[in-house]
C-alpha cells in the first residue's frame, strides 16, 4: 500500500480492452492507489470487447487533471470513441502538460494524437496505429514500454507487466 496518497483516473468507453482497463485498475489498487473510472458521459457504465462491463465513477466533465496523478488510457476500440468527446481530450492533454503520469496501451494512443502531445516525444502503441503516432510527431518505437519523461506507452496486452510496473515505478517518484 506504498501508494495510498495518489489517484489515478483510468478512461473507458465502450468497446474498451478489459485486459487494458481490470489490470491496471486491479495492479494499482493493490498498492494502494485511488482508482477513478472516468467515462465521457454518455453512459453509466460500458461494455469491453467481450462485453464485461465497467461501472463509471465520474463523467470526463466533472473532473480535472489537478484532481489525479496519474491517467491511463486502456486500448480496444475505446479510444476511437473518446477522442472526440473534448473533455477527454483535454483531460489528458491538460494532465500532460501538468506533469502527470500519463499512461496509454495499445490503441490508446489514438487520445495522445487527439491530445497533441506527441511532438519529438518517444513512444510506442498498437502497431496499426504507428502511421497515426508518427504523423502526430512521436519518435515511434517497437518497444513493450517506452517512457519519455511523464508519458508511458506500451504496445499491447502482452506488455501490461511492463505497463503497469512502470505506472507504479512513475507513481512512486511522483
Amino acid at each position: 500500500m506504498r501508494l495510498k496518497s495518489k489517484r489515478a483516473a483510468i478512461l473507458v468507453e465502450e468497446i474498451y480492452n478489459e485486459f487494458e482497463v481490470w489490470i491496471p485498475y486491479y495492479r494499482l489498487k493493490e498498492e494502494g492507489v485511488e482508482v477513478v473510472v472516468v467515462g465521457s458521459g454518455t453512459a453509466s457504465v460500458y461494455h469491453g470487447k467481450y462485453g464485461i462491463p465497467i461501472n463509471v465513477d465520474r463523467n470526463a466533465s466533472e473532473v480535472a487533471a489537478d484532481e489525479f496523478d496519474a491517467v491511463v488510457i486502456p486500448g480496444g476500440y475505446a479510444p476511437d470513441k473518446m477522442r472526440v468527446h473534448p473533455e477527454m481530450v483535454a483531460l489528458v492533454r491538460d494532465a500532460f502538460h501538468k506533469r502527470k503520469v500519463v499512461a496509454s496501451i495499445c490503441h490508446g494512443g489514438w487520445m495522445l494524437v487527439s491530445a497533441d502531445v506527441l511532438g519529438g516525444k518517444r513512444a510506442t502503441s498498437y502497431v496499426a496505429i504507428k502511421d497515426d503516432m508518427t504523423n502526430a510527431g512521436a519518435l515511434w518505437e517497437d518497444s513493450e514500454l517506452v517512457r519519455d519523461g511523464n508519458l508511458l506507452t506500451s504496445r499491447k496486452p502482452d506488455d501490461l507487466p511492463a505497463f503497469c510496473r512502470a505506472i507504479v515505478e512513475a507513481l512512486a517518484e511522483a
